[in-house]
């Protein structure tokens, strides 16, 4: 039997799993011609700096570069950074210097670009630094790096572009930037403002993912809920810009769509008949980050956290299969043991399926780092510990409440153990698993299969076909 993946209690940092700030592991097509110039790349960030990373690589592919994760075979490397918190920058750097010390040539790109004299500081080698979707630079840094040298009749790109992700899912990114003024957080000064794609692009683009054999797409962006509000929810060539028409468009290609980063607007109802009919999964990913009003307040966001209570109830009255994944963070400044208690009591009722949470970081430029009261170490240790403690039993019992029911799963890999598959209550990388580890034989990635559950553990499934 395969592996359960579990998540201790007791470790000390926030684990990669949780971290609202990790992409996907790249999946790199690694063929190349004789002569060919090579690039390698890192990619680091979240499912949106993938997408950036996927958005570079197939501009270098028509250009004729081969891609390289290897640092040596490479004839220069480019860093895509993450900047969200200051343990994520300084992994970034990290990579940086790996890059330098095995390749040599390294161009630096993503969030953690639009800080230049924080990379050059440590790094005064590295051949350029751009910011986050300065697509344009990069190349021009790359031409200078490495000449490109295509061959029109061997270098074919694939309609589809450059994917980083297994090939029966996509991600797909519906806008830039933030309206929202979280003190914890500078993305807005990293990305900028909201600016959301012309619901068409966006369309045409999915429309191509799944002709491709793209079986699933992932819906990122920093809000999703805002989508469109910058173009006042505008109709464009048949589609209007906002989230509810556009989840509604997206649900009629045939492939499973499934909501990220979702604030929890009111307008958000509207979508819950969309996965009641089957359209859209059923599955909501809502960044709640803490539940007490004063401590929301000192976060400058919405502070409704029994609202939300209330709107969790009707979303599930009116879709009973809901899967609700939130992310929180515990150690804020300021953050009293009543304010924490507060928290817990609110999981409690709530019964949230998927929990990520983080322990406070400051992150430099974020207002959050001028608060009074920051939280000891320890403290937020200790609290993070019983936090996970709570969201890992109210996940073992909601999995184990699903053992002897019928569903359907996506196969997201096979080897000699068995398949690793999904429910719709699970995305890439973030959530659980679902294991067949009989009768797997004739799977294949991508395949859509109706299982048994059979066991169930504190995050995954295993079953039965």
């Amino acid at each position: 039997m395969l592996p359960s993946r579990t998540i201790s209690p007791a470790m000390s940092q926030n684990p990669p799993l949780l971290r609202p700030d990790l992409a996907p592991s790249p999946i790199f097509d690694t063929t190349r011609r004789a002569g060919q110039p090579t690039i390698g790349m890192v990619s680091l960030g979240c499912p949106k700096a993938l997408v950036d990373s996927e958005r570079i690589l197939t501009r270098l592919r028509a250009e004729g570069y081969a891609i390289s994760p290897d640092y040596k075979g490479a004839g220069a490397v480019i860093v895509n950074t993450c900047g969200f918190l200051d343990s994520a920058k300084a992994e970034s750097l990290q990579a940086i210097g790996e890059a330098l010390a095995e390749n040599g040539k390294v161009i630096v790109t993503g969030c953690l670009g639009a800080e230049p004299e924080y990379i050059t500081g440590a790094h005064p080698s590295v051949l350029a630094v751009t910011g986050p979707q300065q697509y344009e630079q990069v190349l021009d840094a790359v031409h200078g790096a490495v000449p490109p040298s295509p061959d029109p009749f061997v270098d074919l790109l694939p309609a589809s572009g450059v994917k980083l992700t297994p090939r029966h899912y996509s991600y797909l990114k519906i806008s830039e930037g933030c309206n929202h003024a979280c003190k914890f957080c500078i993305i807005p000064d990293m990305r900028g403002k909201l600016v959301s794609r012309p619901a068409h692009a966006v369309i045409r683009e999915a429309e191509k993912l799944v002709e491709a054999g793209v079986r699933e797409l992932l819906v990122i962006s920093q809000d999703t809920s805002a989508y469109g509000l910058d173009r006042k929810f505008e109709t464009e060539r048949g589609h209007r810009a906002h989230i509810t028409d556009l989840a509604r468009d997206l649900g009629g290609l045939g492939a499973w769509v499934r909501l990220h980063y979702v604030y929890p607007y009111p307008h958000v109802r509207d979508l819950i008949p969309l996965m009641a009919e089957g359209l859209v999964l059923p599955y909501l990913d809502i960044p709640f980050q803490h539940a007490h009003p004063d401590t929301l307040k000192r976060m400058a966001r919405p502070a409704a956290a029994a609202k939300t209570l209330d709107e969790i109830v009707a979303w599930r009255s009116a879709c009973p299969d809901i899967t609700l994944r939130s992310t929180f963070i515990v150690g804020y400044p300021g953050e009293t043991e009543e304010e924490f208690q507060t928290l817990l009591d609110w999981l409690d009722e709530a019964q949230l399926d998927r929990v990520g949470c983080f322990q406070y970081e400051n992150v430099k430029g974020a207002r959050a780092n001028d608060l009074p009261d920051h939280v000891p170490a320890e403290v937020k240790q200790d609290r993070w510990d019983r936090f996970m403690e709570k969201a890992q039993a109210i996940s073992e019992a909601k999995l184990a409440a699903k053992v002897g029911s019928r569903i359907d799963v996506i196969v997201d890999s096979v080897d000699a153990d068995g398949a690793t598959c999904r429910t719709k209550a699970d995305a890439p990388e973030i959530d659980g698993n679902l294991f067949i580890d009989e009768g797997f034989e004739d799977l294949t990635p991508g395949d859509i299969v109706s299982v048994t559950v059979d066991e169930a553990g504190e995050y995954d499934l295993w079953g039965k076909l």
